[in-house]
């Protein structure tokens, strides 16, 4: 089995993917975090596919990684990417499966498995639960700051020297605490080279503006409280769920949650330090699942 995975299109070409795992075993969808790829999964999918025997398939979700940007100049929504969820689904001939996924591709599995339940059979959430919101009372000002930054002048793309330049500037410059062996394989599949030598990112650079419209807490209580399936959490005592209040408020809506704090930050599945301790974690956890 290939630590890279083995590469997919899917989507009549549209989603690239990773893949690990017999192409006869059961599938496993994966989602990863904002800005981050299929890579993210290099660690953990291995061992989850050998010893789940399934066959895990990352994607990488519009506008990041190898995957196709969204068409026009419009931001991305949380919304729109749990067609990239669907899509895969339906491409792999797939009525429903289950998902493991990490902060974003977190929140876009919560939102499917709420509004679709029947195409989600269980969840395996890393350090992601819900989706960001935005107060009633400050919707005119999330407006304000997505419109003023869709009619910015476009800053150019960032290039790096090397791989090692890139990962420095992703480690600097993350929006959450991160060590650079941990995303050297995510950072290494958002690059392409350049012409005129050197590296750019591939990522769409309008995943970094803000969202026009979120949704609010009692929108995303809703969505919580509507999902049917079998939840497995898997935070980091370093994450960004914690005992904060929009972590416990989250855990409580959801139904049938088990959850499982370990060592570790928010990217800890894929920490080469603590990625085996999640996978035995959701090993465990399943085992123990009637």
């Amino acid at each position: 089995m290939k630590p890279s995975g083995e590469a997919l299109r899917l989507a009549q070409g549209r989603l690239a993917a990773l893949a690990w795992g017999r192409t006869e075993a059961p599938v496993w969808l994966a989602l990863h975090g904002w800005l981050d790829n299929a890579a993210s999964f290099a660690r953990l999918a291995p061992v989850l596919a050998e010893r789940l025997d399934i066959r895990l398939v990352a994607i990488d979700m519009a506008g990041h990684g190898h995957s196709e940007r969204l068409p026009g100049d419009y931001d991305y929504a949380i919304w729109d990417y749990c067609h990239d969820l669907l899509d895969a689904l339906d491409d792999l001939g797939l009525d429903s499966a289950p998902v493991l996924a990490h902060s974003l591709g977190a929140g876009v599995a919560c939102l499917v498995a709420a509004a679709w339940p029947e195409r989600i059979e269980r969840l395996v959430l890393v350090d992601g639960l819900g989706a960001l919101t935005t107060p009633p009372e400050d919707t005119a000002g999330q407006l304000g700051r997505s419109l003023r930054a869709q009619r910015r002048r476009r800053s150019r793309i960032p290039h790096y020297a090397d791989l090692d330049t890139a990962v420095a500037a992703r480690v600097a410059g993350g929006a959450t605490p991160v060590d650079a062996d941990t995303v050297r394989d995510i950072v290494a599949r958002n690059l392409t080279p350049c012409d005129e030598g050197g590296l750019r990112l591939r990522t769409d650079p309008r995943l970094l503006r803000p969202s026009p419209v979120r949704l609010t807490d009692d929108q995303v209580a809703n969505l919580l409280e509507a999902i049917a399936c079998e939840v497995l959490l898997v935070e980091g005592r370093d994450g960004i769920l914690g005992e904060r209040p929009r972590g416990v408020a989250s855990r409580a809506r959801v139904r049938r949650l088990t959850r499982c704090v370990l060592e570790g930050g928010h990217h800890l599945h894929a920490s080469p330090q603590h990625a085996p301790a999640v996978a035995d974690a959701i090993v465990e956890a399943l085992s123990a699942t009637p």
